[in-house]
């Protein structure tokens, strides 16, 4: 099947574009064995991403003013080392430990199959991440972005409607030339309600071996593949 009116791929980035969890992991017991630390980093790495989404909803509630998701992630952060013993670190390695979430690793298939879209199609990422942390990870992954679009641009997160209408109007285009590509059905279901096409990539180890969400497609999205490169393919490229 090929979608002929679609101009521009909108992607969610943490988990459909990037490991953040083999990666963080990685990052971090590369830290701790230079250390001497002795943790239990899977924990850690799991633990810490439980703020993502309750930190985000503060914003979206307005108990919190905006605030980016670097942020969040430095406030659970500086919670926890205490409970782990870390609570010597310098600041320099707090700073360091928190962007870990700049240099993530793409997924095997994903530079290749980007560049591939990118050759027919504008691709951007429709994340819920920073500015910067997007381009250091575009950089350091080899992500061959057109734009970089998310919601620190719009100052609010997703599922929130300012942040795909935002996409839509910032692109130039009408909501059906623009497809939302990620591995969380709650997002394509959201970028539906708003017009946009749905193309799912599972990504079932992205939470590591136990995950239990996001297995599957949930519903009759336009486009369900395998990886990057099905998806290309299905939209011929």
């Amino acid at each position: 099947m090929v979608l002929t009116d679609i101009k521009a791929l909108t992607f969610d980035t943490f988990g459909t574009v990037v490991d953040w969890r083999t990666s963080i992991i990685e990052d971090f017991r590369a830290f701790g064995k230079r250390k001497s630390l002795k943790v239990d980093w899977e924990a850690f790495v799991d633990e810490w991403k439980e703020c993502y989404r309750p930190g985000m909803d503060q914003v979206r509630s307005g108990k919190w003013p905006w605030t980016t998701v670097d942020r969040i992630y430095r406030k659970k952060l500086d919670e926890m080392l205490p409970r782990y013993a870390l609570d010597g670190l310098s600041e320099e390695e707090k700073t360091r430990l928190n962007r870990a979430w700049h240099r993530l690793a793409p997924w095997p298939d994903a530079v290749a199959g980007l560049a591939r879209l990118k050759k027919k199609y504008i691709i951007s990422p429709l994340s819920n991440g920073d500015v910067a942390c997007l381009t250091n990870m575009a950089k350091h992954g080899g992500l061959p972005w057109d734009v970089i679009l998310c919601a620190e641009i719009f100052k609010h997160y997703k599922p929130d409607p300012e942040v795909y209408r935002g996409a839509i109007r910032l692109l130039g285009l009408e909501p059906h030339q623009v497809m939302m590509v990620a591995a969380h059905n709650y997002d394509l279901k959201n970028a539906r309600s708003h017009g946009m096409r749905t193309a799912f990539v599972a990504r079932p180890s992205e939470y590591g071996p136990n995950q239990k969400t996001n297995l599957q497609a949930e519903e009759d999205w336009d486009v369900v593949a395998r990886d990057f490169g099905e998806l290309a393919s299905a939209l011929g490229a």
